[in-house]
C-alpha cells in the first residue's frame, strides 16, 4: 500500500530527494518531502551492480560511459504485433531493429507493422466493440480487470523496468523507483472511475423526460512517444478501457518492448481478445494508416508539434475523427530575486535535465532575476559538472544516453548554434566518451540578443503614478536565439536574465508553446501573479514535474489540444447523447 501511495505524486519527489552532490547547505521541506517514498526502490538497487561512478567532469568519469555495458537480466518475450489477442508477425514479414542507446547495438528485431496490419488491428477492435463483451459487461467488471492488471504490473515490476531502461536509456532507478509504480497507480485510478461515469436527468420546459448518456466513443487509435513509453501507455489505454472503448495502439519505433510486455499482462488479467491491439512500426506507414483509417473513431497522440499537425490533417481528411494532442514545449522556469539560490538551482536543474532532457515539459528556458543571476549561473555550472552520467543500469547514475543517434546529433547541432550565435557556454557542450549516445549536461548563459534600443520605450505619467511601458518588439528580439526558442529535447539549460515581473511574463509567453511553466519564489503575491499570467497548461510553484494521477495535463497554443489525466482524461473517450421522450399524463414534471 505504501508503494501505491508513493507513486501517485511522480518523479519530482523521488528525484529531488536523492543525495545531491551540489545541494546547498540549507535544505527545505520541499526538497525533503519525498524521503523514503519509494520503498520498492531499495529492492531495485539490490539488482544494480554497485560499481560507483565518478562525475563526468573528471578524466575517469569521461570514460565511464564507455565502460563495458551491463547486460540486463531480463528476457525479451514479445517482439510481434498484438492483434485480436494473439502475437503475430507483420503481414509483410518485415522486422526492424530496436537498439540499445548505450552502444547503438541491436537489442531485438521487432515486427514492422504497416497498412495491412493496421487494417487487421482496427477490424479486430471494431468486432470487439460492436460484438464483443467489453462495452457490454458491467463497469464494475471492467474495473476488476484493470485492478488485476495493476497487480500484475507490480508483480513483474523488475522485468518491466529493465526493459524500459534497456530500450530507452533512462536510469533504472528512475524506471523502477518512480515510473513503474506510477503506471500501476494510473491504472488503479481509472479502474476506480469505471463505475462512476454517470449520466444526467435534465428538467425541461415541457412534458418531456430528458436524459444525458455518456457512452464509449468506439475504436480509439493511440500513438505513444519514445521518451515515456510506459507512462504514456497508462495515460492513454487506462481511461479508454475504463470507458468501455477498444484500442489500437501504435508504439514508437525506438521503444516498442515495454508496451508489448505490459499488453500481454493486460490479457493475462482477463481482457477479452480484440479490445487492445498493439502495432509497432513507423510513423509514415503504420502511424499514417491509423490516423487516416475510416474505422477509427478517436485519435490520441503524444509527440512533436510538427507530427501533431500532420495527425490533425489526416484525421480531418478521413472521417473527421476527434483528436487529443499532447505536443511540444519550451517551458519557462522563473527564479525570483527572493529565492534561496541553492534550492532554486537544484529544482531548475531537475526541471531541465530529468530524463536526459527528453521531456516535453522540460523547464529549458531558465529566467533568473538580475539580482541573483550571477550566483545562479555559477551554481548551475557546478551542479551540471557534478551530474552523474553513465550506464543507466549502474547504481547512482542520474543521466543515461539520448534515445538514438538522430536525437544525439540534433542536440549537438543546437549546442553549436548556441555557441555560434553568441551565448556563453558555461558547462558541457560535447559528447561523453566515444560509444553510445551520451551528451554532457550543458549550460548556456547570456542566451539572448542585446536590444539595440533601451527596453523601456516611454514613461506614462498620470496624476497618481508613473507607469513603465515596454517595447514588445524589443522583448521578442531579446530571446530570438534558437536555443531560447526551439525545443531541443536534450540536456541543455538556457539561462536568461530579467529585471521585473512584467518583463518576464511577456518574455515567458513569447513562444508558440504553452505546455508548462515553473515559478520559484517566497512571495505569495509573485506566485499568484505569475501563475495566472503565464499561458501554460500547468504551472508548478516551488516544485516541478509533479504528475499526480488526478491532475489534468495538457497545453495551451501549439502544445496540444485537450487534457489527459484526472476526470478530464475520461472526456476524451466518451460521447454525450441526449435521449428525449414525451411524458403522458404526468403526475409531476
Amino acid at each position: 500500500m505504501a508503494a501505491r501511495k508513493a507513486a501517485s505524486s511522480l518523479l519530482s519527489r523521488r528525484l529531488l530527494t536523492r543525495p545531491c552532490p551540489a545541494s546547498s547547505s540549507g535544505s527545505s521541506a520541499l526538497l525533503r518531502a519525498g524521503d523514503n517514498l519509494y520503498p520498492d526502490l531499495d529492492r531495485a538497487r539490490e539488482l544494480l551492480p554497485g560499481a560507483p561512478l565518478q562525475r563526468f567532469s573528471t578524466a575517469q568519469a569521461a570514460a565511464a560511459a564507455t565502460d563495458e555495458p551491463i547486460q540486463p537480466l531480463v528476457e525479451i518475450k514479445h517482439t510481434q504485433l498484438l492483434i485480436n489477442g494473439n502475437f503475430v508477425d507483420a503481414a509483410s514479414g518485415k522486422t526492424f531493429p530496436t537498439v540499445d542507446p548505450r552502444t547503438g547495438e541491436v537489442v531485438a528485431r521487432v515486427a514492422e507493422g504497416d497498412t495491412e496490419d493496421i487494417d487487421r488491428a482496427v477490424a479486430a477492435a471494431r468486432r470487439a466493440f460492436d460484438e464483443g463483451p467489453w462495452p457490454r459487461m458491467t463497469a464494475y467488471e471492467r474495473c476488476r480487470v484493470l485492478l488485476r492488471f495493476a497487480d500484475l504490473i507490480e508483480r513483474h515490476a523488475e522485468e518491466i523496468a529493465a526493459l524500459e531502461t534497456w530500450d530507452s536509456g533512462k536510469p533504472l532507478e528512475q524506471a523502477a523507483g518512480a515510473e513503474v509504480p506510477m503506471v500501476a497507480r494510473f491504472v488503479r485510478y481509472y479502474a476506480g472511475w469505471a463505475d462512476k461515469i454517470h449520466g444526467l436527468v435534465v428538467p425541461t420546459d415541457g412534458a418531456h423526460h430528458a436524459q444525458v448518456l455518456h457512452e464509449p466513443v468506439g475504436v480509439a487509435g493511440q500513438i505513444i512517444p519514445w521518451n515515456f513509453p510506459l507512462l504514456m501507455f497508462a495515460w492513454k489505454v487506462a481511461p479508454a478501457l475504463a470507458c468501455g472503448n477498444t484500442v489500437v495502439l501504435k508504439t514508437a519505433q525506438q521503444t516498442p518492448l515495454s508496451a508489448l510486455y505490459v499488453a500481454s499482462l493486460l490479457h493475462e488479467a482477463g481482457l477479452p481478445e480484440g479490445v487492445l491491439n498493439v502495432v509497432s512500426g513507423f510513423g509514415p506507414t503504420a502511424g499514417a494508416a491509423l490516423c487516416s483509417h475510416m474505422g477509427v473513431d478517436k485519435l490520441a497522440f503524444t509527440g512533436s508539434t510538427g507530427t501533431g499537425k500532420i495527425i490533425l490533417e489526416l484525421a480531418a481528411r478521413s472521417n473527421l475523427k476527434p483528436v487529443t494532442l499532447e505536443l511540444g514545449g519550451k517551458s519557462p522556469f522563473i527564479v525570483m530575486d527572493d529565492a534561496d539560490v541553492g534550492q532554486a538551482v537544484e529544482l531548475a536543474h531537475h526541471a531541465v535535465f530529468f530524463n536526459q532532457g527528453q521531456c516535453c515539459c522540460a523547464g529549458s528556458r531558465t529566467f533568473v532575476h538580475e539580482r541573483v543571476y550571477d550566483e545562479f549561473v555559477e551554481k548551475s555550472k557546478a551542479r551540471a559538472e557534478k551530474r552523474v552520467v553513465g550506464d543507466p543500469f549502474r547504481k547512482g547514475v542520474e543521466q543515461g544516453p539520448q534515445i538514438d543517434g538522430e536525437q544525439f546529433k540534433k542536440i549537438l547541432r543546437y549546442v553549436q548554434s548556441g555557441v555560434d550565435t553568441g551565448a556563453t557556454l558555461v558547462a558541457g557542450g560535447d559528447r561523453v566518451g566515444n560509444r553510445g549516445f551520451y551528451v554532457q549536461p550543458t549550460v548556456f548563459a547570456d542566451a539572448q540578443a542585446r536590444p539595440r534600443q533601451p527596453m523601456i520605450l516611454v514613461y506614462q505619467v498620470t496624476a497618481f503614478s508613473i507607469n513603465v511601458v515596454y517595447d514588445e518588439s524589443q522583448i521578442a528580439k531579446m530571446d530570438e536565439m534558437k536555443i531560447a526558442q526551439e525545443e531541443i529535447f536534450g540536456p541543455v539549460q538556457t539561462i536568461l536574465k530579467f529585471r521585473g515581473v512584467e518583463e518576464v511574463i511577456r518574455r515567458a509567453n513569447a513562444t508558440p508553446y504553452g505546455l508548462a511553466a515553473g515559478v520559484f519564489t517566497r512571495s505569495l503575491d509573485a506566485a499568484n501573479t505569475l501563475s495566472r499570467a503565464l499561458r501554460a497548461g500547468t504551472v508548478w510553484v516551488n516544485c516541478y514535474d509533479v504528475f499526480d494521477a488526478a491532475i489534468p495535463f495538457g497545453g495551451y497554443k501549439m502544445s496540444g489540444v485537450g487534457r489527459e489525466k484526472g476526470p478530464y482524461g475520461l472526456r476524451n473517450y466518451l460521447q454525450t447523447k441526449s435521449v428525449v421522450t414525451p411524458i403522458r399524463d404526468a403526475a409531476c414534471l
